[in-house]
């Protein structure tokens, strides 16, 4: 009979380079987990689909949607809405709604529940099957400042620490929400319902199709405590300029509430099995 290993003996063979320890090994489990996330996303090319095409037929729906609304008075041109606008999209569709299906999927498939009898820490687990939404999100959001810079004549962020902070925090954010909304969904198939509220709250209430400055002051102080709004303002006024400190404040405050409070929810109530 074979005498099992004790869990004292942890020293390395002879000749046998020991295990990586701390933020290297922490590094190496992220970077394995995260390159097998992007060969399942890559396979999945209805996934891919969705998330390269339909935010931009969404920017142009953005577009003229604008053309049917007085700008006047925002300093915003109908170009620099629709972009700006089309990175929301890209938060929201990219992000938030096809991180949902992710997770759901790993749990129902019992992926979460293996890795977590590994070396793999919880977050790792959770970062690492973001990591690939969110790259892919961050080369569409470069692609936009690019194609607005060329097809339509913006300049590039003239607050380019803002723009980095809404982007930086937008991911953070959606990536918790979407770990947070799986929770509450039981398949992927009602992933589609579940995700449906905060997609159409901030497409219409958040400033991605509808820039916040034409709605009355008190809907408009109203939508800036929604969670997608204060990213939008970053971004948007990151790209173009021309934000107060006041609302500046109060972007950077609400974006940080809901990312904290987003985060929270992850960790009392993110479930690793299977729904019954």
């Amino acid at each position: 009979m074979t005498t099992p290993t004790t869990l004292a003996d942890r020293r390395p063979a002879p000749g046998r380079t020991p295990s990586p320890t701390g933020w290297s090994a922490s590094f190496r489990r992220l970077n394995a987990l995260a390159r097998a996330e992007l060969i399942l996303l890559i396979r999945n090319r209805s996934a891919i689909f969705l998330a390269l095409v339909l935010p931009i037929v969404m920017i142009f729906s953005i577009r003229a949607s604008l053309r049917q609304i007085d700008l006047g008075g925002t300093g915003l041109s109908v170009a620099g809405a629709a972009l700006t606008g089309g990175i929301g999209i890209v938060l929201v569709q990219v992000v938030y709604m096809n991180l949902v299906t992710g997770y759901v999927t790993r749990r129902e498939e019992l992926v979460l529940k293996r890795l977590r009898t590994g070396e793999v820490t919880d977050r790792e687990i959770l970062i690492s099957t973001a990591l690939p939404s969110v790259a892919l999100a961050i080369l569409q959001s470069v692609l936009l400042v690019v194609a607005g810079a060329i097809a339509f004549d913006l300049s590039a962020p003239k607050r380019p620490e803002l723009f980095l902070l809404g982007l930086l925090v937008g991911f953070v954010m959606m990536s918790a929400l979407a770990a947070a909304t799986s929770a509450v969904t039981r398949t992927v198939q009602t992933s589609q319902l579940t995700t449906l509220p905060l997609f159409f709250v901030s497409l219409f209430a958040s400033g991605i199709f509808v820039p916040l400055d034409v709605f009355p002051d008190k809907l408009a102080t109203a939508f800036e405590l929604l969670p997608l709004t204060g990213v939008m303002t970053l971004v948007r006024h990151g790209w173009l300029g021309g934000v107060e400190t006041g609302d500046l404040i109060t972007a950077v405050v609400a974006a940080l509430a809901w990312t904290a409070f987003a985060v929270f929810a992850v960790q009392r109530w993110f479930r690793w099995d299977p729904r019954g």
